[in-house]
């Protein structure tokens, strides 16, 4: 940008301020910040859309006391659902033409590993819990407080919804039956269920924040506790199925009460995070091993019992050894995010988070139905996830798929975030 040359020989120039987006996040700038520069200076100048001057722009507006291996955590977390719905959704073709819902899962149940990778949910409220803690003040205004996170959280969902209203009604005019397209949109609206929950916990943040400054760590032994005893009374006592849904406030209530730990200093020697980790995980396996719970980590079709819809004990102990992996990659993590492309990359997910969780279905799905009808039955993406070679033909989408959703980012991102408004001269 050009500099901005004095009215007089003995004015002093203005302190430029560094320009650049947004950071999402509690820490997070209050507004973009622009060099002082008069307007006739600024239009000359022309702006640096090339990868290195973005990436320089980000870097300038990211605050140094910003921990940036948290928003790590938040964009692989965000990648492992994607990854991890392309990968266990299959929509095969059947005799009639009509689409069908099914997952390799339940055929190959050997691919169970896959959902341990993939299954990513306790990060989210790990750095939920985390970012709330710290964007938290006692004594603020509750209210508003609340109201700007959830805007924040729900602002891009009402488009998502009134997109689908056309979309099924074309789907039923190309000839999908009623069961099809509610298959289909079942799949759009199914993850919509994390904003729910989080958005709850999120609400009870002060609740949550008085319950650590009481208990300290072991208060997160209240909600696994609670955990427990709805599993005992589902599965020991073959109580009714709807006790279990206790657990989707209570099962989630664990990394999240542990990200508010985390905020407070705590959880941050590599002996903790250790234990965490060996000790989720061992419990995780044994109720797996001994206890009957699936091995999946996710919901697989035709199962008697998901562990996460609603999650069980095993997915909370799985969920408390991500917890601790999390914390031990921490630091590497911090010193990977110095590297200022990466950073970008990693800000730049953070800033369309909700418009990629929001529209990563539908862009399997576009993809999916438009083959469909334009060419017929596709191996990897039509075709009956029943053997190893679907995975390496579904491999082969994903890149297509990526595109499709990179299309809908570029479409919808702007309603995820207002614009900021023009100052006043």
């Amino acid at each position: 940008m050009l500099d901005a040359k004095p009215r007089t020989p003995t004015s002093r120039p203005a302190s430029p301020r560094t320009a650049g987006p947004r950071i999402a996040g509690p820490s997070a700038p209050s507004a973009v910040d622009r060099p002082s520069v008069p307007a006739q200076a600024r239009a000359r100048a022309p702006r640096d859309h090339r990868p290195r001057g973005l990436v320089a722009r980000i870097a300038g507006a990211t605050p140094p006391q910003r921990d940036r291996a948290v928003d790590a955590l938040r964009a692989f977390a965000i990648l492992g659902v994607v990854l991890g719905h392309w990968l266990v959704t299959a929509i095969v073709m059947t005799g009639d033409g009509q689409l069908a819902v099914s997952s390799p899962l339940a055929s190959m149940p050997a691919l169970a590993p896959i959902s341990w990778v993939l299954q990513t949910l306790a990060i989210f409220f790990l750095v939920g819990g985390y970012t709330a803690a710290k964007g938290y003040r006692a004594g603020e205004a509750y209210l508003p407080w609340l109201l700007r996170r959830m805007t924040r959280l729900l602002r891009p969902v009402p488009f998502l919804l009134m997109a689908w209203v056309p979309a099924a009604g074309g789907l039923l005019w190309a000839g999908y039956s009623a069961d099809t397209v509610q298959s289909l949109v079942k799949l759009v609206l199914s993850p919509l269920w994390f904003l729910g929950v989080y958005g709850a916990l999120t609400a009870l943040t002060p609740l949550v924040v008085r319950l650590w400054n009481r208990l300290g760590v072991w208060g997160a032994a209240v909600p696994i506790g609670v955990t427990a005893a709805v599993d005992l009374t589902r599965f020991g006592l073959d109580g009714p199925a709807w006790v279990g849904w206790i657990t989707v406030l209570a099962g989630w209530l664990v990394p999240f009460y542990l990200g508010v730990a985390w905020a407070n200093g705590k959880l941050e020697s590599r002996r903790t995070a250790v234990g965490l980790l060996a000790g989720g995980a061992a419990a995780a396996a044994a109720l797996v091993m001994y206890a009957g719970y699936p091995a999946s980590m996710v919901g697989v079709p035709g199962s008697a019992i998901s562990n996460l819809n609603p999650p069980t004990l095993a997915a909370v102990a799985f969920g408390v050894a991500q917890v601790g992996l999390a914390l031990l990659l921490r630091r590497p993590l911090a010193r990977w995010m110095r590297r200022p492309r990466v950073w970008a990359g990693v800000a730049l997910a953070n800033l369309s988070a909700m418009t990629v969780f929001l529209w990563h279905q539908t862009a399997m799905m576009a993809i999916t139905v438009g083959a469909a009808l334009s060419v017929g039955t596709l191996p990897g993406l039509h075709t009956v996830a029943d053997r190893p070679v679907w995975i390496l033909d579904r491999l082969a989408w994903l890149p297509v798929f990526a595109v499709a959703l990179t299309a809908l980012w570029a479409t919808f991102r702007g309603f995820e975030r207002p614009r900021p408004r023009p100052r006043k001269r």
